[in-house]
């Protein structure tokens, strides 16, 4: 961060005479809240710190180590003494004291905007560490950060200050500054979304294009059943030995065969015999398995237009939900697309298959959406109620739409137990 933003953000943030509460919502973003109504954000991401607002900002979880509950004991309706930059350095103390039944405590939050020494440490009166988000020990540093231990000061690194203008108010800034930087990775989603989904559209063409004709299977299969047949007919007059001969087919032509050293004519004739049975099942499913490849095509290129149509990272995720990172055995694959909105499974057909599958497992307390009079994808919503809110309503039935439609626009969707 620039040092002349920082100080504007102090001039701003020292407005304010209460602190409502200072809490972790990210694993390095804290959200600092003057006068229980004006929030804002501290990223103190190494090499990449920041001040934000954001409306409507979401914490993923609740954190609840040392550093997270000495910020709700010392912060929660605390007094802001000043707010300022240390030693005119890129380091912001909060100097905030409660006021207990029998005394003053004073607490220091300082936020270190400095590079690979970014950090959230909090002092008592005496510059002594309370709490940090990051302890640095002497192994790893000269200058520790150690509960307990007195705080030294920084290195300062002599550079030109420059004048920052903003053109706007300290709080529209800062909330151009996240929606900035969340447009700019929208765009990168986006576009690394549609990236690996063409390649799975592309290797599913591929499949396609190289999905042997009936008929060709037909003549393989026929093929095999003459080889096999006219090898068991001349089982007799052949020796035991014999691994190379051509034997007369049943039409004049001649036929060759090559006998693995490990195998007997007999068990030559078995596998040739599976061999056509195999070629023969394929003749009967081909048109299956070309009808399963046809339904994933069509369901990537809906999920291609259902990305490029979405408005926000928030759209995105809930479509591509990340995967658990502290997940240490592989989940059984699901039999349809699954999503959680609300606390509520919403189950999506993408093919026939997965339609009729969906329908056969559904229990009498789900709900089933349809598009109105025309064919579409099933969505099942689990329910253990007589009904379901209004909002999940309408996100399963939008659901319906994206993944049946290509093309945007107004449906009518049908929904019953």
């Amino acid at each position: 961060m620039k040092l002349g933003l920082l100080e504007k953000i102090c001039e701003r943030f020292g407005e304010f005479g209460a602190i409502s509460s200072i809490k972790r919502v990210e694993n390095n973003v804290l959200k600092i809240s003057f006068d229980k109504q004006n929030h804002y954000f501290v990223d103190v991401a190494k090499g990449n710190s920041l001040i934000f607002k954001k409306e409507g900002f979401e914490h993923s979880k609740d954190f609840n180590a040392p550093f997270d509950v000495l910020l709700a004991k010392r912060f929660s309706n605390s007094k802001v003494e000043k707010i300022y930059l240390h030693n005119g350095d890129k380091i912001m103390r909060i100097v905030t004291f409660s006021a207990s039944s029998y005394k003053k405590i004073k607490t220091i939050l300082q936020f270190e905007f400095t590079g690979k020494y970014t950090n959230a440490i909090i002092l008592d009166e005496n510059l002594v560490v309370l709490e940090a988000l990051r302890h640095i020990s002497e192994n790893i540093s000269s200058r520790i950060v150690k509960v307990g231990c007195k705080l030294e000061e920084l290195q300062k690194i002599e550079f030109q200050k420059k004048e920052f203008e903003l053109g706007m108010s300290v709080d529209e800034y800062l909330l151009l500054v996240r929606k900035n930087l969340d447009d700019e990775y929208f765009e990168k989603l986006k576009t690394s979304k549609i990236s690996t989904i063409t390649k799975q559209s592309c290797e599913v063409q591929t499949k396609l294009a190289n999905l042997p004709k009936k008929e060709e299977l037909q003549q393989m299969a026929d093929f095999c059943y003459e080889k096999a047949n006219l090898l068991l007919a001349n089982l007799n007059s052949l020796e035991a030995y014999q691994k190379e001969f051509e034997l007369d087919g049943f039409n004049g032509s001649k036929i060759k065969y090559e006998i693995l050293p490990e195998k007997s004519l007999q068990s030559t004739v078995n596998s040739i015999f599976g061999e056509a049975k195999k070629l023969k099942q394929k003749v009967q499913n081909c048109h299956i398995e070309k009808q399963n490849l046809e339904e994933k095509w069509a369901h990537f290129g809906k999920m291609i237009n259902l990305v490029q149509s979405a408005k926000n990272i928030d759209e995105l995720e809930f479509y591509f939900p990340k995967k658990d990172k502290n997940q240490k055995t592989t989940k059984k694959q699901e039999l349809c697309q699954t999503f959680v909105y609300k606390g509520y499974k919403i189950m999506v057909g993408r093919s026939s298959k997965e339609n009729e599958w969906l329908l056969k497992n559904a229990k009498a307390s789900d709900f089933w959406f349809h598009l109105k009079d025309r064919p579409s994808a099933h969505v099942i919503v689990n329910g253990s109620k007589k009904e379901v809110p209004q909002n999940v309503i309408n996100e399963a039935a939008a659901i319906v739409a994206k993944f049946s439609c290509e093309f945007g626009g107004g449906y009518e969707v049908d929904f019953t137990h």
